[in-house]
Order: C-alpha cells, then structure tokens, then sequence
C-alpha cells in the first residue's frame, strides 16, 4: 500500500472494472461446473410420463401482434404434435392490424383446445399476459412466443420440475432457448451467444443460489398461483420476462431452469433488428435493478439470497459506463499522441490494450467451449468457429445499449415512460421449406 490510501483505493476499483470481463467469465465457467457435477437435477436424466388422470391443466399462452407469416404454424405443431393430453391453447391477440385474427378463427374451426381473446388496441405483451391469465384454465401457463417450437415432451418434463413435494415453492420454469435461423452469419453467432448465456449463466445462477436474472419470454412455464401473488407482470417496464424473474425472486419463490427443455425460437437476421432487441433488453435489466434496488439496500438480510444477482448486475452497469468513458478517452488520447509525434505512447496504449483485450478472449473462450460442450450433449460445438464474432461484437453492443437506455429506464421507474408497453412484432420469415 501506498502512502494515500485514496488512490490505492482508487487504483484497485480501477483494476477491479478493468478486469471485470475477464473475472465474470471465469465466474460463470466455474459456475457451470460445479452445477454440472455438484447440483445437476436427477430430472435432467430421466423424466416421467404422466398418465392423463394425473396430468395438470396447462394453459399454453400466446401473445400475438401482426403474427400471420408464423402464427399458424405454430399453433398446428402446438394442436396437434406434443406428447401430452390435458392442456389449451390460449391466443392473445394484441390489436393485430394484419390477417392474424382471421387465421386464427379458421384455425379455432379446425382445433377444440384452441381459444382467442381478442384485444382492440395493441396495449403490449404484459398487458396480453395479464388479460389472458384471468382466463386461463390451467393450473400452469406456458407462455410461448408465435414463432417458438417447443420440443414434442416439454410439456411432460415442465411438469416433472413441479410435481414433487421439493417442487411446491417453485414459481416458473425457464427452457434451454435453441437458435432456429441459422441460415445467416448473424443466426449462427447468436447460437453461440444464446448457449453461453443459457448453457452457462443459467445454470451458474442455479448453482449459487438458485437464482436467475431473467426467464425466457418465448417460453416459461409458470405456476399461475405465483404469477397472481406477484401482481402478474409488470406493463410499464421494457421486459416483462426480466420483471417477473426478480419478483419472484424478492417474493421469496424459486425460478428454475431446465437444460433438458429444449424450445427453437427465431432470432434476428440483421444488424438493426438485434440492436433494437439488445436496447430493450438492455433498458430492462436497468429498470428492475433500479425498482428492486431501494428494496434490497433497504432491507439487505431479508433479500441475501439474491445478493449475488444485485452485485453482479450493478458492477454490470458500472463497467458499461466505465468501458464506454475509457474508450473514448483512449481514442482521444491516441490522436492526441499522434498529432505530436509520441509514438512510443501510442504503442505502449496498444500493448496495453492487446494484454487486456487477450486475457478477455482466453477466459471467454472457456466460458463458450463450457457452453458449448455443456448445451445439447456438444451438438453446437462446430459453431464454436463464429465465437471470435461474438466476443468481438457483442461485448461492444452489451456495454453501448447500457449506457444509451440508462436514461429512458430512469424515467419508466420514476412515472416518465413515453410509451405504455405497445410492441410492434419483428419482420418474420416463414419455416416452411418451399
């Protein structure tokens, strides 16, 4: 230690943000293995098959805005090709101004277990949610997006994580997402992408403290009961499946995931399409950390099992700052030494950079080839080639749609929201091969 405390403080938050990516990485890698050898669910293995007289009630739910290029065929994979016998369909339509709700009445013609609610004016995703809960008939809500495929058991093995007696605080279920689209560059990074956060993080969370940051909204089971207690979802925040993870979490209830479930969802095929689905996901995360916050500081004993999601999600948001300031400090700097000549300062810059940069690569590289190898019994490692994509370009867009929506989420938690929850649905491409 030096003799100024202040800025050996200093200099150790500065270190500490620096290496940031490179801790978190290896956080999560190790995570995953100790939930692959210390916490793996006996139901992962085997699951069993439930007889109708002891199948549940499911609800399985689907929100619809402008979905006529994929709502029918899912709802025909959905009617009529999952291995179980007791459930509904239950569509929402959000204000469609397309030929979704004639497809769908022809389709409830055709199907018994297929109901619409029809909602005038497109209010957003929560909202349908919310309407379509008070009607639902099941016990259990599956909420499933119009372009997502779940696999033909995942009905079966959903209920497997509910019906035990360990099971009874057990508030959702959260499936193992699988990229459909992989016809692109595009697709085939966010396969590696979805399997790092989903083959690692997830699992990581399970294993600290059965924890999790967000469900996945394309498709969650969830005990309806606790999505009452909770007050349903949140319709004036960005992400009602981020939302509703951290209410279960301070309600006390246990998020679950389940590596076995696997879903196919699509995923965007352009530069601009996954931007504007990375600002939103990004603005809310930062708006239930600053709704939840107050309550955690407030009342740090009571919420300690989730201390660990706090800590990493604010040292997130800190380094995004961090990382955004020093960029551009370092890109003026090296102008600066370049308009006069000090060329041993800009290289000692770039070595610097290139020291950090590689010790970033190498502790990601761990985290995808454990995501890799973990998700899917190692189906997805021959994508591990578009992992140098991801680590590149993600970790850019992560940190950048941080800092551009920090504002606006401030203003949807303090009464400032400029939109009350209406979505317009991404361009979607049909699945059926010509």
């Amino acid at each position: 230690m030096g003799q100024n405390p202040l800025e050996d403080i200093l200099s150790i938050c500065l270190l500490i943000l620096c290496l940031y990516p490179v801790i978190g990485a290896l956080f999560w890698f190790f995570g995953s293995l100790s939930y692959k050898f210390l916490k793996k669910s006996k139901k992962e293995i085997n699951f069993i098959e439930l007889a109708l007289d002891e199948q549940p009630m499911i609800t399985i739910m689907i929100p619809a805005h402008n979905e006529e290029i994929m709502i029918e065929e899912t709802i025909e994979y959905l009617a009529t090709q999952l291995n179980y016998d007791n459930y509904e369909i239950l569509v929402i339509n959000d204000g469609s101004t397309d030929t979704t709700l004639p497809i769908l009445f022809k389709l409830q013609a055709q199907y018994e277990n297929l109901r619409i609610i029809n909602i005038l004016k497109n209010q957003g995703k929560a909202h349908g949610f919310n309407i379509g809960t008070y009607f639902a008939k099941g016990e259990y809500i599956l909420s499933n997006d119009a372009d997502t495929i779940p696999e033909r058991d995942a009905l079966m093995k959903y209920m497997n994580y509910f019906i035990s007696e360990e099971d009874v605080n057990t508030a959702a279920v959260t499936a193992n997402m699988d990229v459909q689209n992989r016809t692109t560059i595009l697709g085939k990074s966010q396969t590696v992408e979805f399997s790092s956060i989903v083959g690692v993080i997830k699992r990581s969370q399970t294993a600290i403290n059965d924890s999790m940051y967000a469900y996945s909204g394309a498709n969650t089971m969830y005990k309806k009961q606790f999505l009452i207690d909770v007050g349903g979802f949140r319709q004036d925040r960005s992400t009602e499946d981020i939302s509703i993870a951290w209410d279960h979490l301070m309600y006390g209830v246990t998020p679950r995931f389940a590596p076995d479930i696997i879903f196919h969802m699509n995923v965007p095929e352009t530069l601009s399409q996954l931007y504007k689905q990375r600002k939103r996901w990004a603005q809310g995360g930062t708006e239930v950390w600053l709704t939840n916050s107050f309550k955690f500081l407030k009342h740090p004993i009571k919420y300690r099992y989730v201390i660990s999601m706090f800590l990493d999600t604010t040292f997130s948001i800190i380094w995004s700052f961090f990382f955004f300031i020093t960029t551009i400090i370092f890109l003026f700097l090296m102008l600066h030494y370049l308009f006069i000549g000090n060329y041993e300062r800009i290289w000692h810059g770039i070595a610097m950079s290139f020291i950090f940069v590689t010790f970033e690569l190498i502790s990601g590289t761990l985290q995808l080839l454990a995501a890799l190898i973990l998700d899917s019994n190692g189906k997805k490692f021959k994508y591990f080639i578009f992992a140098p994509l991801y680590m590149l370009f993600f970790w850019v867009v992560n940190p950048l749609t941080i800092v551009t929506t920090f504002i606006p989420a401030i203003k949807a938690c303090f009464g400032k929201k400029d939109h009350y929850g209406a979505w317009v649905s991404p361009t979607r491409k049909s699945l059926k091969k010509e």
